[in-house]
C-alpha cells in the first residue's frame, strides 16, 4: 500500500508539506497547481510553488514531491512541462480536477472533463515533452456536472501515455460535499491499464478501509483528513483504530510550522495560516480548539509566538 498527500490550493503548500511529511507515513506528495496560460514560465515560477526542487525534488524529510501543472493548451503545457522536467522533479502531474470557478471559467481543471479528446491531447503532448524516466500522472474528478464521461476521460488519460491516475470520487458539481463515490472508481480501474489511486473523503482509518474495499484501489491519496489528523497516514499503515497522535507530540510540529510560516510567508499571511491549520485540527483535538480560540483575533506575530511558547 502507498499513501499520497494531496494537492490543496491555499492550504497544502510547501510549508505544510514539510511539516506533515515529518510525521511519517506519506510515500509521495503532489504540489498545489502551477497555472500555465499562454507563456513559458521562468524557472523561478516553478520553484516558488515547489521549493523542494532545490532539494532534489523532496521535502526535508525525504518525501518526493511531484509538481502539478494546470492549463488547457497542449502545446503550452508541453513547453512548460519540459522546462519543469529540466529542474529534476520526481515526475510531473496534470490537474483535471480543480473545481474553482475562476479556473473552470478559463477552461482549466475540472472543466476539461467535458472534453475527453482535449484531455488526451494534453496528456500526450506532456508525455512527449517529459523524459521517459520521469513519470507523468494526472488527477481527475468523476466529471463536471455528472459522471457520465468518467471512464471516457480516464481512458483518454491512460491511452495518451500517463503512468498513473488519481481519481477524486466526486464531480465538480459535488464540490467537497460528502459522500465520495468510491465505487465509481472501480469502473475506471476496470477500464484502464495503469495504476489508479482513490481520493476523497478519507478522514479516518475506517474510511480508508471502506474506500479500498469499494474502489479496489490499494493506493490512497489523503487531503483534508491528513491536515485534520496529521497521524492519519501512520494509523492507516498500522490499520489502527486510534488514529490520533497525542497533542503533546504534535505541539513541536505546530511550533515548527509557525517558525516556517514566519520565515517563508508574507507578514499579512502568517497568523491566518496558523489559524487555518488549527481550524482543521480542532475537529480532532480539543487542544487545537483552545489554541484556535486563544489566537482567533490575534494578528501580532510576537504575541502569537509568545502564546505558543507558553504551551
Amino acid at each position: 500500500m502507498q499513501l499520497l498527500l494531496a494537492p490543496m490550493e491555499g492550504l497544502l503548500d510547501f510549508v505544510l508539506r514539510d511539516i506533515l511529511t515529518r510525521v511519517g507515513g506519506v510515500d509521495r506528495c503532489v504540489s498545489e497547481f502551477i497555472r500555465v496560460t499562454n507563456t513559458l514560465l521562468p524557472e523561478r515560477a516553478f520553484v516558488r510553488v515547489v521549493p523542494e526542487l532545490l532539494n532534489g525534488g523532496r521535502t526535508l524529510a525525504g518525501v518526493p514531491v511531484r509538481p502539478q501543472l494546470l492549463g488547457s493548451d497542449p502545446h503550452c503545457l508541453a513547453e512548460n512541462a519540459a522546462r519543469l522536467a529540466s529542474l529534476g522533479p520526481t515526475g510531473v502531474d496534470l490537474n483535471f480536477g480543480c473545481p474553482a470557478k475562476v479556473v473552470n471559467r478559463h477552461g482549466g481543471g475540472a472543466a476539461l472533463l467535458d472534453e475527453p479528446e482535449l484531455v488526451g491531447r494534453i496528456v500526450a503532448a506532456v508525455r512527449r515533452a517529459v523524459p521517459p524516466e520521469q513519470p507523468v500522472s494526472a488527477k481527475m474528478r468523476l466529471g463536471f456536472n455528472d459522471d457520465s464521461r468518467a471512464v471516457e476521460c480516464a481512458l483518454a488519460i491512460a491511452e495518451a501515455g500517463a503512468d498513473e491516475l488519481v481519481v477524486h470520487a466526486r464531480t465538480k458539481a459535488d464540490g467537497y460535499r460528502p459522500p465520495a463515490y468510491w465505487a465509481r472508481i472501480q469502473n475506471i480501474r476496470a477500464a484502464v491499464r495503469i495504476p489508479v489511486i482513490a481520493n476523497g473523503e478519507i478522514w479516518t482509518v475506517d474510511d480508508a478501509r471502506r474506500c479500498r474495499a469499494a474502489s479496489g484501489c490499494d493506493t490512497l491519496m489523503l487531503g483534508r483528513g491528513m491536515v485534520t489528523d496529521p497521524g492519519l497516514a501512520l494509523a492507516i499503515r498500522a490499520d489502527a483504530d486510534q488514529a490520533q497522535l497525542p497533542w503533546q507530540s504534535l505541539l513541536p510540529l505546530v511550533n515548527a510550522f509557525w517558525e516556517l510560516v514566519c520565515a517563508q510567508l508574507e507578514p499579512r499571511q502568517r497568523a491566518g495560516r496558523l489559524k487555518q491549520w488549527l481550524n482543521f485540527m480542532r475537529r480532532c483535538y480539543p487542544e487545537a480548539e483552545v489554541a484556535f480560540q486563544a489566537l482567533r483575533v490575534e494578528t501580532d506575530q510576537a504575541k502569537v509566538t509568545a502564546w505558543l511558547a507558553q504551551q
